[in-house]
């Protein structure tokens, strides 16, 4: 018996755990999940045969299926159905100041629960941290992992990409591309609730270090394009910004 063919169709939203793999097989009745994932879906999740989970690629394939059985191998699946889950409309890129000590990937993580297809860090002038050459690697890793973490636990068929480090003038380059760009400032006249969002295409968010951008910083970024909002009344720092206004876009274009 052959596993059912992908379906475009989003999955329904049942809670299922999620578990990613580098590869899904493109066909067969089984998927087996080992490695570290296997070791986490037995020992720390404790699946056991019958409950239901999803198995991904982090790019949007996607299968649903019941547990077969839970052992030292890991985790075998039965397929019940496949899915290619297509990219979310409009994208949303984050461009993200380098937050200081773990906020950097608390930063990614709440960005990637809150929709987040993107993120690309940025070394502005006035960053608190600053990654050194040999440090670039390491701060990148801890970056992806917290996308791919938060991706597992918000149940997304796709991970989001965390760009490699950019300068100021790389992002303006990057934001030139975009379809509308936003940078968060507290001195912005413009409310972000009053910006018309395309219906399609890449929404890019600026957001500054603990420091704030520096004046030569807000005239490139407008030079490129963007448009400088506010959230609200408060300051909210740079590791939760993003989030929060990835959560006001979201509200008004995809959780309709």
């Amino acid at each position: 018996m052959s596993a059912p063919a992908p379906d475009a169709a989003r999955p329904a939203l049942d809670g299922s755990p999620l578990f990613l793999l580098d590869e899904l097989p493109p066909d067969g009745d089984e998927v087996l999940v080992d490695g570290p994932e296997g070791r986490h879906a037995v020992d720390v999740v404790r699946l056991a045969a019958g409950e239901p989970v999803r198995v991904g690629d982090g790019r949007g394939a996607l299968v649903e299926g019941v547990v077969v059985a839970a052992g030292p191998v890991g985790l075998r699946v039965r397929v019940t159905a496949r899915h290619e889950v297509p990219a979310p409309e409009p994208e949303f890129v984050l461009v993200q100041a380098l937050p200081k000590g773990d906020r950097g990937p608390l930063a990614v993580e709440l960005a990637t629960e809150l929709g987040v297809d993107r993120v690309i860090p940025w070394a502005a002038a006035r960053c608190v941290t600053r990654w050194r050459e040999d440090r670039v690697d390491k701060g990148l890793a801890k970056w992806r992992a917290a996308a791919r973490a938060a991706a597992k636990q918000s149940r997304r068929p796709r991970v989001p990409e965390v760009a490699d480090l950019m300068t100021t003038r790389q992002v303006c380059g990057e934001l030139a591309d975009v379809d509308l760009a936003l940078v968060l400032h507290e001195q912005a006249r413009r409310p972000l609730a009053g910006v018309e969002l395309p219906g399609s295409g890449t929404v890019a968010v600026v957001v500054g270090p603990e420091g704030g951008l520096t004046d030569g910083e807000v005239v490139a970024l407008r030079a490129a394009g963007a448009q400088a909002v506010r959230l609200g009344p408060e300051v909210l720092r740079t590791s939760t910004a993003g989030a929060a206004a990835l959560a006001a876009l979201s509200a008004r274009s995809r959780w309709s």
